[in-house]
């Protein structure tokens, strides 16, 4: 029978990448000359600091430009609140990886009340549709990618 996996996973090759030219264009700009303004990256993390929360928020506008351009959906990113600590403002960036429960079940739903003629399993932190006409399979595709998520989502290991 014919199926597909829908996944929500980031190239993290492509996160490092984009995290570099971040940091050139930070170091280069004329309004972070002589600012202490830092990219890190741990596991899944990222951890933006600098002197105050509006460099911050440049420096967050800055990430999120070099990841469009390095196609890294920034859906993927759990922004968390800028923390202000002394001199150093920081804020924390979460890369999700992976669909959890909830989105699961919202996908299983949307996907059942379409009434396409498709079975929908939950198989961890991805979801494997299958069904017997890949037209079928193939309208499933084009009605997750319409669909407003919360997660961003790719479809792989099509088979017939």
């Amino acid at each position: 029978m014919p199926s597909f996996d829908i996944v929500s996973e980031v190239d993290m090759p492509e996160v490092n990448n984009a995290l570099d030219q971040a940091r050139r264009e930070v170091g280069t700009r004329f309004d972070f000359k002589g600012v202490d303004a830092t990219f890190e990256i741990k596991d899944k993390e990222l951890t933006l600091t600098a002197d105050s929360e509006f460099q911050i928020e440049q420096m967050l506008d800055i990430l999120k430009g070099k990841m469009v351009k390095r196609n890294v959906d920034v859906k993927s990113l759990e922004v968390g609140t800028v923390k202000q600590s002394g001199k150093q403002a920081l804020l924390t960036i979460t890369i999700q990886q992976g669909i959890d429960g909830d989105e699961a079940r919202k996908l299983v739903k949307l996907i059942k009340d379409s009434k396409a003629k498709v079975q929908t399993s939950i198989q961890g932190d991805k979801l494997r549709i299958t069904g017997k006409k890949r037209d079928d399979l193939q309208g499933v595709i084009a009605m997750v990618r319409d669909a407003n998520l919360d997660v961003p989502v790719q479809f792989n290991n099509f088979r017939d």
